[in-house]
């Protein structure tokens, strides 16, 4: 089976992964469901994505079920793929007519603050206006604009990196290490405030049309909450102590944000080793598993830390 990610396609997560008949199968992240597995060593191309409109989209497999060469495509797949060509649509790339049609519709600007206090710009389709922040995994977030089309608000969001230096990109295991000591929640919910208003005052002086300011919070969803609040688990928290590559993993979910869950990791006879643990599950996007009664080996040079 392929993984496919971590998708917040309802207000609770799933890990995605197509089976070898090619269809789609979700495995809820639900609060104590265990997650018993074996990676197969290697990185898979994950197919690519036709978009057919706002809402309509066929995802196509790998012709060749090749090993990736490109984040998680193979060259082949990269170069069929319609949403690598959105990020430049607002520059003048010629797009197919069903992706121009996804990108005229109606789209939101957001300030999306991490657990270490690292803060991004970014955008979401109407329909996805919650769930791309949720898979995004930020702690708090911000609706700062309303742009009428997907042209505009990408504009707006060069411009906010250009004018006030927010990135639009954090990295993984950037979240993933902060969720391990988040800052505390009051602190992220005034950066937030205080960089969505500096947004907010830059997109109120411009002369462009096609947008509105809007002050809006982002609604974080419940399961979330344990895993961005320090004091809410009453356990030690530590890195994950393997890595996805490879090997058999046990986790027993607690928590998840965006990506990333909090667990315990229930030893040979099912009983929870001491602390909890920062997972990355993106990691096993592209990955070929097999699910089991797998545990996670933790190394004896962890023993010190318990």
């Amino acid at each position: 089976m392929l993984v496919h990610g971590v998708v917040w396609d309802s207000p609770s997560p799933a890990l995605r992964f197509r089976q070898a008949d090619g269809e789609f199968t979700d495995i809820a992240l639900a609060r104590g469901s265990a997650l018993g597995l074996r990676v197969v060593p290697g990185l898979w191309c994950l197919g690519h994505t036709k978009v057919h409109g706002p809402g309509d989209r066929t995802h196509v497999p790998c012709r060749g079920n090749s090993p990736a060469e490109r984040g998680k495509q193979c060259g082949a797949c990269f170069a069929r793929d319609d949403s690598r060509l959105m990020h430049d649509f607002h520059r003048g790339t010629s797009v197919p007519s069903g992706l121009r049609a996804y990108l005229m519709q109606p789209h939101w600007l957001y300030v999306g603050t991490f657990a270490n206090g690292a803060t991004k710009v970014g955008t979401a389709s109407a329909p996805r206006k919650w769930n791309r922040l949720a898979e995004q995994g930020a702690v708090h977030a911000s609706y700062v604009a309303h742009a009428e089309d997907g042209r505009v608000v990408r504009v707006l969001e060069d411009l906010v990196t250009r004018e006030l230096g927010l990135v639009q990109q954090i990295r993984s295991a950037s979240k993933a290490a902060g969720l391990v000591e988040p800052r505390a929640g009051v602190e992220l919910s005034a950066v937030n405030r205080r960089h969505a208003g500096r947004v907010r005052e830059l997109l109120g002086g411009l002369a462009m049309t096609g947008y509105s300011v809007v002050e809006e919070e982002w609604d974080r969803p419940a399961l979330a909450n344990q895993l961005c609040d320090a004091t809410a688990d009453g356990a030690r928290r530590h890195p994950y102590p393997a890595t996805f590559d490879g090997g058999g993993h046990g986790l027993r979910i607690r928590s998840v944000s965006g990506a990333i869950a909090l667990a315990r990791l229930p030893d040979a006879a099912g009983v929870d080793v001491e602390g909890s643990f920062v997972a990355d599950l993106g990691a096993l996007k592209g990955r070929r598993i097999e699910f089991g009664p797998h545990i996670t080996q933790i190394p004896a040079l962890q023993d010190s830390l318990f």
